[in-house]
């Protein structure tokens, strides 16, 4: 399959089935998604409704049990994708400058490209004073700016992130989502994010996916217009951005309670 040259990722009917204590669970039933190349794309869901999983099946790192997924790949010699856990994933023994070339490394990139990608990335996100540094000597918000370096220096065609910012505090947390957006300006990545927080995906996506409670679906797409840039102080101010935030909330709600009158019969 072939697709169009505005298509970047397409996902198919794709379900997902784990075998747990001897019983088939379905974690994903008939996924369908479109994703363009450029776009900043944010997952929601109650927890347990697969989001992680579909992440982790894009990523490669699980297989799908039917149905299909396709990555429009540039023909280019970038990876096809980098991703972003909810855990930081620095390595502890590796300085900061060491953990965020180590993509390129790993490619065997030329040394002057590692050196100014790696130098480059490290001054975007504010850790150049601590490059020789080590992730025992970090906070959890710097050891986070590290993994979202790391993950831009390797240049990737897509970057996954599974709920970067969920362990840090609200400051933190805002400063990232900023620095995150402004790197991507510049970039133009394909991003996919999965979090639990509506202001989040507000701020930071296109188009929102709303996911159903397990076997996690796709129920509807909400379409974000606020103009970029955007900070979180315009999301929680516009007027438009409390309809969509009301909107979602009801979702949510209505899944968790679904998923509770499921567990319960």
């Amino acid at each position: 399959m072939t697709l169009p040259n505005q298509e970047k990722i397409r996902v198919n009917q794709l379900t997902k089935v784990f075998l747990k204590h001897k019983e088939r669970v379905m974690a994903l039933e008939d996924i369908n998604l479109s994703i363009k190349d450029g776009e900043f794309i944010c997952i929601l869901g109650p927890s347990g409704c697969g989001k992680t999983t579909l992440l982790r099946i894009l990523a490669g790192l699980e297989k799908s049990s039917s149905g299909e997924h396709q990555i429009n790949n540039s023909g280019t010699d970038r990876p096809l994708q980098s991703m972003v856990f909810q855990e930081q994933g620095v390595i502890p023994w590796m300085t900061v400058e060491e953990n965020v070339s180590l993509g390129l490394r790993m490619r065997h990139a030329p040394k002057k490209l590692i050196n100014e990608r790696t130098k480059t990335y490290l001054r975007k996100v504010g850790l150049t004073p601590y490059a020789k540094l080590y992730p025992k000597e970090l906070s959890g918000g710097m050891k986070q700016r590290v993994s979202i370096a790391r993950a831009f220096a390797n240049d990737p065609e897509i970057l996954l992130m599974d709920e970067p910012f969920a362990a840090l505090d609200e400051q933190n947390k805002f400063i990232l989502q900023e620095e995150l957006l402004s790197i991507w300006e510049e970039t133009k990545k394909t991003v996919i994010f999965i979090t639990h927080s509506i202001d989040e995906a507000i701020l930071l996506s296109d188009r929102i996916f709303l996911m159903s409670s397990q076997p996690g679906t796709i129920k509807e797409e909400v379409k974000i217009d606020l103009p970029r840039p955007r900070q979180m102080t315009q999301v929680r101010s516009d007027p438009n951005t409390a309809e969509i935030f009301l909107k979602i909330w009801k979702h949510l709600q209505t899944e968790v309670q679904e998923s509770r009158t499921k567990n319960e019969r």
